[in-house]
């Protein structure tokens, strides 16, 4: 399966012109502003309910569902509050910047391999801080949140096809079959990495899903 038009991460007018900057296609540069969006909304809405919870302990997120989808257990958590401060604010500042990237991008912008690796090396991070969120969401906390999960989702996107988009243009070296493989089959990392996430989320609670049968 080749790359589609709202998957393809580059095209022929992308390449770098000589002045040591690369572009980007527009499947590309639309995905970076939707996901971004996405992950604003979600920082967004968490960080509404994170202040209603500190005026009001009582207070129950809309998206605290059922003993298990319960916001309102994560947004009180330790791990909430990594660096000192609710992770969502973090959000609000990391997510604008994709968007602010995103946006640059379609209106033409071109960026040196130094940015490109910065946003690889930014998104990677993210990822990283949202798989652990993930563990101890599963397994300490014992509790989804749908918002969190959303910007798991989003953050995964935003790091695969930036690091597409860096080796096919030879930002992050590798063997041309590598290469090669990667532009091909380019949904397949993606799409496994939900399908572990989904399983690990069904195995988790399986007793109380299958109740609701």
């Amino acid at each position: 399966m080749t790359t589609t038009a709202l998957d393809d991460v580059s095209t022929d007018d992308d390449r770098d012109s000589g002045t040591g900057t690369i572009g980007s296609g527009r499947g590309f540069a639309v995905l970076l502003v939707i996901t971004g969006a996405l992950g604003l909304l979600a920082s967004w809405v968490i960080t509404l309910d994170k202040i209603e919870l500190l005026k009001d302990p009582h207070y129950k997120p809309a998206c605290s569902l059922n003993p298990i989808i319960s916001c309102g257990n994560i947004m009180q958590s330790q791990q909430a509050e990594v660096f000192g401060f609710p992770n969502p604010v973090a959000g609000l500042v990391a997510f604008g910047v994709v968007v602010a990237i995103g946006m640059a991008l379609l209106a033409g912008g071109r960026f040196r391999r130094w940015y490109w690796i910065g946003l690889n090396v930014g998104t990677l991070l993210g990822t990283v801080f949202c798989m652990w969120l993930m563990s101890q969401s599963l397994y300490v906390i014992n509790s989804l949140c749908l918002w969190c999960t959303l910007t798991w989702m989003i953050t995964i996107l935003m790091f695969w096809y930036t690091t597409v988009h860096n080796l096919k243009h030879g930002i992050i070296p590798a063997p041309d079959g590598v290469r090669r493989i990667v532009l091909e089959f380019h949904w397949v990392v993606p799409v496994l990495w939900y399908g572990v996430i989904a399983l690990l989320i069904l195995t988790k609670w399986w007793t109380y899903w299958s109740s609701l049968l």
